[in-house]
């Protein structure tokens, strides 16, 4: 900050520190110039020429606005998956399948691609909580992807475009709201393209609601029932995603963290605290992009906070909102620090595997098994047995 203030933009733009910055806005909701420190770093980063942008972020960015997914997975893989997935799952609930641009659906719903890609099985809890609220969900079949790297290379254009595919999307089928993207950035990014959208034209404006909302509508309302004793015998502690909390608060005016919490209590019987917590929590390192560039030792430096709340709160479970959080806290923490025993779920997580699963009737198993071969043969997709 003091570079700029003496006019080092160029100095500050060939530097590292703009990409090493999480955006995690603890600085910003502290600062006592008020100075929006996040939203200046991303300006930063928008000024980098794209050969110079560390990693994979800006291909994945193209990725996305040319395959509609970052990784660049192909519309026929990616059915593919679906639908292989979708019948193993049916195995353990009949009658289940994906569906793929399901006209007038209650809920649209974003994969993200790691897990389209490689975490295959982690698909599995959201699709378990919507099996036993017998919800009318559905996938997009193109332009899927969760997560928004233009957000990470600050790319406002890209960013506005893909907010307007997937309001164009809702549109054009009639959906009447989407689930925010678990990923902090993906959702952060999303309400921002949107958000420009909707003032430059009102009628962009389209339904939308967070995964906690979501999650405690179908809870209170009893469509889905949870057996707390599943978690027995082991404490969980509750990590705050920067982007689902202080940084939707301080952006939007409303932040996730009683949410998530009353939630976890519905799970659990013996949860715990980090210190500090809620507004004041520390970021996990991920943030910003962190989690893909190729800054791992600083990201895990960032870390070293997040480690120590961990240890010193006793928790044998991280629970997180966020799939950058996830990964970071399952995987880079504990390449780099010792004593890290504990296990990290999704809260979504939580909540399918305490799932009471009440059967579908034989009339909706059939009907799901009917819709599945419908869908599938429509697009070309064989269902193998």
């Amino acid at each position: 900050m003091r570079m700029l203030a003496n006019g080092l933009i160029d100095e500050v733009i060939a530097s590292k520190f703009p990409w090493l910055c999480t955006g995690c806005g603890r600085c910003t909701s502290t600062c006592p110039g008020g100075l929006d420190i996040p939203s200046i770093m991303t300006h930063l980063k928008s000024l980098r020429p794209k050969e110079d942008i560390p990693g994979t972020l800006y291909q994945g960015m193209i990725n996305n606005l040319e395959t509609g997914n970052n990784l660049a997975i192909s519309p026929k893989d990616y059915l593919e998956g679906m639908a292989e997935l979708g019948h193993d799952l049916a195995k353990e609930c009949p009658g289940f399948y994906v569906p793929v641009d399901k006209d007038n659906a209650e809920i649209l719903f974003f994969p993200n691609s790691k897990e389209v890609y490689g975490d295959f099985e982690d698909q599995f809890w959201w699709w378990k909580i919507f099996y036993a609220a017998k919800e009318n969900w559905t996938v997009p079949g193109n332009n899927w992807e969760a997560v928004d790297w233009a957000l990470f290379t600050g790319n406002d254009k890209a960013n506005e475009e893909l907010a307007r595919r997937k309001i164009a999307y809702m549109k054009d089928h009639s959906i009447k709201k989407m689930i925010m993207p678990d990923c902090g950035g993906g959702s952060y990014g999303c309400r921002k393209g949107m958000s420009k959208l909707n003032t430059l034209d009102p009628a962009n404006e389209v339904g939308f609601l967070y995964l906690y909302d979501y999650l405690i509508e179908i809870l209170k309302t009893g469509r889905i029932k949870l057996d707390k004793s599943v978690h027995s015998g082991k404490k969980f502690t509750y990590h705050d995603s920067c982007k689902h909390g202080r940084e939707l608060a301080r952006t939007y005016g409303k932040g996730y963290f009683d949410e998530p919490r009353w939630i976890l209590n519905q799970c659990v019987d013996n949860f715990v605290e980090l210190t500090p917590n809620r507004e004041k929590n520390y970021c996990c390192g991920a943030g910003g992009g962190l989690w893909p560039m190729p800054f791992e030792a600083q990201s895990a430096w960032h870390a070293r906070y997040k480690r120590r709340q961990i240890k010193e709160s006793g928790a044998d479970v991280v629970v997180v909102g966020c799939s950058n959080c996830r990964d970071q806290i399952m995987k880079r923490i504990p390449r780099y620090f010792e004593g890290c025993e504990f296990e990290v779920k999704y809260i979504w997580q939580l909540v399918a595997e305490a799932l009471i699963i009440e059967p579908w009737s034989q009339e909706e198993i059939s009907q799901g098994e009917k819709q599945a071969v419908t869908q599938w043969k429509a697009l070309d997709i064989s269902l193998e047995s």
